[in-house]
């Protein structure tokens, strides 16, 4: 997919080799992606990355990520500062969300952004907030009961667990999620039966934590003591849906605080799916 446009921007798909670029641009943008999320995000929708360039030079950035035939997420929207007020984003965004097609499309915007996005046709669903800090010592070994590295034998029930927590099936993402490299991916199992699981994995300035998916509280918080348990004392990072009250009290039960605001917001119906069981999103990139 090529598109022309003024000031010679021309749009093309970006391949996995393109990441880096990307993901510099957003690391300076504070979004701290993780270091190993590009393979897992191209394993999901390998033409939904865009750059837009200048004379081969690359000076604007989108994702539109399709999962399946009716839902896409919009992400990695970005230019280059020094470039920006000159339509360079709007024109890839124009390029970019056609690979959507008829999908119901969501986001995760930043509050700058947000009014742009409402004149695109996105409504607010809830905002999510990122906490983040040094977890503080708090005994995991009564807290974390069940709670185990997940296995290749997992992945199946991982699947299935994930597609009731998202409005999308995304079995190529989740596979390729627990494995990434540097992803250490747990779950819950109470009497046989997966009741959670969740991923902290590294970044530039934290490891962040992502999906946390618990049936119950207590299963939430056995998942995110053995989480916050893998940190050892590192700064980590997660996004939690203002929706969850467990997530956002657990969050400072740990010390964590808010640093940043986003707004998860859609251009029309999204599947129905467990709300109450999403105690931190898997990344603001994907959804």
């Amino acid at each position: 997919m090529t598109s022309p446009n003024p000031e010679g921007l021309v749009v093309t798909q970006a391949s996995l080799a393109d990441w880096p670029v990307i993901r510099a641009w957003a690391g300076d943008e504070g979004w701290d992606p993780g270091v190993s999320d590009g393979p897992c995000f191209f394993a999901q929708d390998p033409d939904g990355f865009f750059l837009g360039r200048i004379d081969s030079e690359p000076v604007s950035a989108i994702s539109v990520v399709n999962y399946g035939a009716e839902y896409a997420f919009l992400g990695c929207y970005l230019v280059r500062p020094d470039l920006r007020g000159r339509g360079y984003g709007i024109a890839t965004w124009k390029t970019a969300l056609a690979h959507a097609g008829g999908r119901t499309v969501g986001l995760d915007g930043v509050v700058a952004q947000q009014g742009n996005y409402r004149q695109s046709g996105f409504e607010l669903a809830y905002k999510t907030y990122r906490f983040a800090g040094v977890p503080a010592a708090r005994s995991a070994t009564a807290t974390a009961t069940g709670v185990r590295g997940a296995e290749k034998s997992d992945v199946e029930a991982v699947v299935a667990y994930d597609r009731g927590c998202y409005p999308a099936d995304r079995p190529h993402f989740v596979e390729r999620w627990l494995g990434g490299t540097g992803h250490r991916a747990l779950v819950r199992v109470v009497d046989g039966r997966l009741t959670g699981y969740g991923v902290i994995r590294p970044a530039a300035d934290s490891l962040r934590i992502g999906p946390l998916f618990a049936d119950t509280p207590d299963d939430a918080r056995a998942l995110f003591a053995a989480l916050a348990a893998e940190a050892g004392g590192r700064r980590v990072a997660v996004d939690i849906p203002e929706t969850s009250a467990v997530g956002v009290a657990l969050a400072g039960e740990y010390g964590l605080t808010p640093s940043f605001e986003t707004a998860r917001m859609y251009t029309g119906p999204v599947r129905p799916y467990a709300t109450d069981r999403v105690y931190g999103v898997t990344t603001l990139e994907l959804g």
